[in-house]
């Protein structure tokens, strides 16, 4: 009896092993999955001209043809919210097989001016509302800048560094911007709709910035958007730093040169980055190169699907 008890033991322990064996496997599996690769209406316009000549449902037909796996719709791009325009987007992305995965959305809270500041608010209230309509899992964020450049073109001349208005400092405008996103929290939750701050200029600037505000908020409804092209200098680094809270990548490309500048980005070394902190979502592309569209998101397309296969 004692014999065969024994036996019984060491084959159940064995059977335990092998299916303990067995799952973990499948898990590694499942998580070496490929990244799925999705592109930004903004990739098509790149404000280059009016943006009826970009019209969304026809990049959602033509990141279909590409060969991409959703698409991130870019607010300011929309031709109108009425409900009949949105829905009919999220048919169109649905038959063309592509998943809405991302709304990019702007917004400024660093003001002086509570009334402004407010009104930022309600617009992304409204913007997180309209991000449920679509069914788009993620929304993007800025913190908004202190617009004293003179223009663009002026704040990228001097790297994205920008002087606060005179007799205010950086101290305030977290504060600012810390109290406005709190109060967005209550809509996202209640909308299902993930806010992810972008590193972008102004006071997101910096990983420290970004990772300062989403630390102080607290929330699982808010997170990061990193973009890769929005370091100016070493990259890598800061890019690590935000990747254990990131949910959505913008990959920016810049075939034929950039608009203001251009970065050689290493993908297969940010793609290990981004395996090294087990980020299995989307990857988004931004194309903001002065090639023609047509040629350089399918060569974009393919530089990302080869770095994050």
């Amino acid at each position: 009896m004692t014999d065969r008890r024994t036996f019984l033991q060491t084959a159940a322990t064995a059977a335990t092993g092998v299916a303990f064996t067995a799952g973990a496997t499948a898990r590694n599996a499942f998580n070496q999955r490929p990244n799925p690769i999705g592109v930004s209406t903004y990739s098509f316009w790149r404000f280059n001209g009016p943006k009826e000549n970009y019209p969304i449902e026809t990049c959602i037909d033509q990141a279909a043809a590409m060969g991409f796996d959703g698409i991130e719709i870019l607010h300011m791009q929309m031709a109108s919210e009425e409900p009949d325009y949105v829905q009919n987007l999220k048919r169109r992305a649905f038959v063309n097989g592509l998943d809405l995965m991302g709304f990019s959305t702007h917004q400024g809270f660093v003001s002086p001016d509570a009334e402004e500041r407010q009104h930022n608010i309600n617009e992304t209230i409204r913007q997180i509302e309209l991000c449920y309509q679509l069914g788009i899992p993620t929304m993007r964020l800025n913190t908004g800048r202190w617009g004293t450049s003179e223009s663009f073109t002026a704040l990228m001349d001097n790297r994205g560094i920008e002087p606060p208005l005179e007799g205010y400092t950086d101290e305030e405008g977290f504060v600012w911007v810390i109290d406005a996103i709190e109060k967005l929290i209550p809509k996202a939750r209640q909308c299902g709709v993930l806010l992810g701050l972008e590193n972008h200029w102004g006071l997101g600037r910096t990983p420290e910035g970004v990772l300062r505000i989403v630390e102080a908020i607290d929330s699982p409804w808010l997170q990061v958007t990193l973009d890769t092209g929005n370091f100016l200098e070493d990259p890598y680094d800061k890019l690590e730093m935000l990747a254990p809270m990131t949910i959505l990548m913008q990959a920016k490309t810049y075939y034929g040169g950039g608009t203001w500048y251009t970065l050689e980005l290493d993908y297969t070394r940010i793609a290990e980055i981004m395996k090294r902190h087990n980020y299995t979502g989307y990857v988004s592309l931004e194309f903001e190169g002065k090639e023609n569209e047509q040629t350089a998101i399918p060569k974009s397309l393919d530089l990302l699907r080869s770095a994050f296969s």
